[in-house]
This record gives structure tokens, C-alpha cells and sequence, in this order.
């Protein structure tokens, strides 16, 4: 038997928070008790690889967090383990809905879920609407003047500023309206060994905090990963936790070159939405012809950071260890991997999807093609990183390197996999075969 109460749904996805959210706003705006609810999708959870996922860990963390918000407003979120339609065939089942809301998700999977959904509740009579909060500008809103979307990143920057007005950024104030979420408790929720996963403890390590010190040198120190210099913020924006106009806001007021990260950002998620090809191939469809090498012994190496070229392996042990890996130390690594190791880019971006905590499909995939020269914004495909070079630039002292590779220098540290001036030309000669 229904409620007879007609009531809203609030979808969280990839904005838990219950602060300046622009569809939660809508829903608590729209005349009608608001249920919040979380779907852990077993669509995604099935393809994951380690029961210990961080993320995993990570936003059970969080949805237990909202849970515990929710509580003081004397309400709660439902929370299930399940596909997206099995859940919401439940909820049109259990609850006389009216609408729900969310926010968009720019992903192919996601763009295709929101549509099954859509028709699954237009059936019953059921309206869903989706607000944009995941970004600043999205889809068609930073377009050329032939109405045509940007495959370059600085046209693109100097439109998406000089698009920007206050209100773009402003904080949308949804704690004004927090009473109108519905009255109800909930006494249990999937735990993660009933999701099949275990709980990671380093979950407990992802702070979302604004270090704003960080941030104010953030263009002088960015590219040295012995510093703590980065602002460590990829995870929060990748699950919402943090607002993005937040992020902006502060940006704007503080560091330029910040900001452009947040642009970079915006401008890979636009070119997945309008070139969903880039999720499997090459941007640039010529370098689908590449042959590649892909030695399976040297990925393993490359993988457990015993590649014998130590800036590379600091790189990849610190990610192996932590779910992070510096910025420019994943520049340093990726380009090792496709350039010397002659390693198809998508082998490296699959193995950055399964281990970096911040991972975000359009910001990894954009990056891989940028360092492998197969993508829109890409470095030249003869621009390739020389990995010693690097080390001599940016951790000159060893101090990265022998943080995370403590028996470099000894009989212990591994020989060099490969020659990389012989490498280098190999490259060039592969990439040449494509032009």
C-alpha cells in the first residue's frame, strides 16, 4: 500500500553533500516532502577489481556522514545496493512519487542510465528532472562562434572566463530550505562485506579541506613532489563532496593557475559529451593504427613501480600505496609507459581508473591521450618526457624518490627495463607510420 502523501526523491550521485546543491535545491523548493537516496549501483561495483576499494570505502564514509546530517534534521536517506531500475522500481512501489530530482552526470553510462530511468518513471506518471552541479559550464554552454564544440584547451579557457558572471559561481544556499526534507528514520544500510567489499582505512586520509596556503603557491611549488603542494581536492570533486563553485570561487580570489585545473577539468568533461569515441580510442582516429608493443612483463614491472627509472617507480608506488599520485610525477609515468615502453595508453589509463582514488573518467582519459599525442588538446607525439631530465628538474635531491623507493641507489633497486634513447626513436618511428 502506498503513502498517500505525494513525496519528492533527491537522487545523490556525484554531489554528497547536502550544502550548495543546485538539484537538491529544486527538490526541497518544489512544495513537497524530499526523500534523499543513494544507489550503490551494482553495474559499477561489479566491474571494480579489489574488494578494498577506496572509493568504496570512501563513500560508504560519506553516505554515512548525510545518514548522520539527516538525522538532526529528523530525517534520514534511503540507501541501496541494487541496479538503478530494480531501485526505483521499489520506490514507485513503496511511495506515491511525484518527481524526482537530480543532478547530471556527463558519462556514457550515466547519460544512458538517467535515460532508462526517465522512462521507466515517465511510465508511472512521473516526472525526472536533472540540474547541472557537477560543473560550472557543461555540454552546449562553451561553444565557438560556429556553434561547434572546443577540441582546444586555450580558446576554450578564454570563452569559459569571459562567460563567467557572479552568478555562476555563487553559493546556492539549500540550508534554507532543509526543513521540507521528509520526517523518517531508517534503522540499516549495505554495510560493505554485504556489497561483497572491506573496508579501507585510508578512506579515512581523503580531507576536505581547502588548504588555502597551498593554494596561493600553488603555481610555484605544483610541480615538486617532494612538497606537499597540491591541493589534494580531485576526490571531491569527483564525488561532490566539495561544490565546484566553491573551488572556483577560491581560485579566482587566489590562484590563477589553480583555476585553470578546474578549467582543464571542465574542458575533458565537455569533449567526452560530444566525442564519446574518446572513452575507447584515440581522440585523433589515425593513431587507432599504432603498433603498439605491449609487453606484458614491462606493464607488470611498470605497474608495481620496478621499472629500474626511479622518478617512474616513486610514482607508481606512492599510487600503489596511497590511491594519489603527484600531478607532474603522472605526467613523468604515463609517458614512460606509452613513449618508452611503446604501451597502449588505455592499458595505463585502465590501470589509473583501478587504483587513483580521485579518479574521474574524463580527466583520466583526456590526460592519457594528451601525454600519448592521441588526443585533441595533445602534446605532439614527438614531445616525449625524457624520465632523468624530469628527475633533475623536479626532484633534483632524491627526496620524492627515496621516500618511496627506499632501495634506490643499492644492489636492491632493479636495472633499467629498457635503453631510452633507443626507446625514443623507436616511438617516433611508430607514431611516424601513423602520419
Amino acid at each position: 500500500m502506498k503513502n498517500k502523501e505525494e513525496v519528492n526523491i533527491f537522487w545523490f550521485r556525484r554531489d554528497l553533500r547536502l550544502k550548495d546543491n543546485r538539484g537538491l535545491l529544486f527538490a526541497l523548493q518544489s512544495g513537497r516532502p524530499v526523500i534523499p537516496v543513494f544507489i550503490f549501483d551494482k553495474n559499477i561495483l561489479s566491474k571494480l577489481q579489489d574488494e578494498d576499494d577506496l572509493r568504496v570505502s570512501f563513500i560508504h564514509d560519506t553516505i554515512k556522514e548525510l545518514k548522520e546530517e539527516l538525522n538532526k534534521l529528523s530525517s534520514d536517506i534511503l540507501v541501496f545496493h541494487s541496479t538503478p531500475e530494480a531501485a526505483y522500481k521499489e520506490l514507485t512501489k513503496r511511495y506515491n512519487l511525484a518527481e524526482v530530482f537530480t543532478n547530471e552526470d556527463y558519462e556514457p553510462y550515466a547519460i544512458k542510465r538517467d535515460n532508462k530511468i526517465e522512462q521507466l518513471l515517465k511510465k508511472e506518471g512521473i516526472k525526472f528532472s536533472r540540474y547541472k552541479d557537477h560543473c560550472i559550464f557543461a555540454k552546449d554552454d562553451i561553444l565557438k562562434e560556429d556553434g561547434k564544440p572546443y577540441v582546444v584547451y586555450t580558446p576554450f579557457k578564454n570563452k569559459w572566463l569571459s562567460t563567467l558572471a557572479p552568478k555562476d559561481i555563487a553559493t546556492i544556499e539549500t540550508h534554507k530550505y532543509f526543513n521540507n526534507f521528509h520526517k523518517f528514520k531508517i534503522k540499516s544500510y549495505p554495510n560493505l562485506e554485504e556489497m561483497g567489499f572491506i573496508y579501507n582505512e585510508k578512506a579515512k586520509d581523503q580531507v576536505k579541506t581547502i588548504k588555502r596556503k597551498i593554494i596561493d603557491s600553488y603555481d610555484q611549488n605544483r610541480d615538486i613532489p617532494a612538497l606537499d603542494a597540491t591541493s589534494k581536492l580531485g576526490v571531491h570533486l569527483r564525488f561532490g563532496t566539495l561544490s565546484p563553485r566553491k573551488c572556483a570561487q577560491v581560485g579566482f580570489k587566489r590562484n590563477q593557475v589553480w583555476l585553470s585545473e578546474l578549467i582543464w577539468r571542465e574542458f575533458f568533461i565537455q569533449i567526452m559529451y560530444h566525442f564519446p569515441h574518446v572513452i575507447n580510442g584515440p581522440f585523433r582516429e589515425k593513431y587507432s593504427q599504432i603498433k603498439w608493443n605491449n609487453n606484458k612483463k614491462q606493464f607488470k614491472k611498470w605497474c608495481e613501480g620496478k621499472t629500474g627509472y626511479p622518478i617512474v617507480d616513486a610514482g607508481m608506488r606512492e599510487l600503489n600505496e596511497t590511491g594519489y599520485m603527484h600531478n607532474r610525477v603522472r605526467m613523468i609515468a604515463a609517458s614512460f609507459l606509452v613513449k618508452d615502453l611503446l604501451i597502449d595508453w588505455r592499458w595505463g589509463e585502465e590501470y589509473f581508473a583501478r587504483k587513483l582514488n580521485d579518479f574521474e573518467l574524463a580527466s583520466n582519459n583526456g590526460n592519457w591521450q594528451w601525454v600519448a599525442g592521441t588526443g585533441c588538446d595533445a602534446a605532439p607525439y614527438f614531445r616525449i618526457f625524457n624520465p632523468y631530465t624530469q628527475q633533475k628538474k623536479f626532484d633534483p635531491n632524491f627526496k620524492y624518490i627515496k621516500k618511496w623507493v627506499p632501495e634506490y641507489g643499492t644492489s636492491e633497486y632493479p636495472d633499467e627495463i629498457i635503453d631510452h634513447k633507443i626507446a625514443y626513436h623507436q616511438t617516433l618511428k611508430a607514431y611516424k607510420a601513423c602520419n
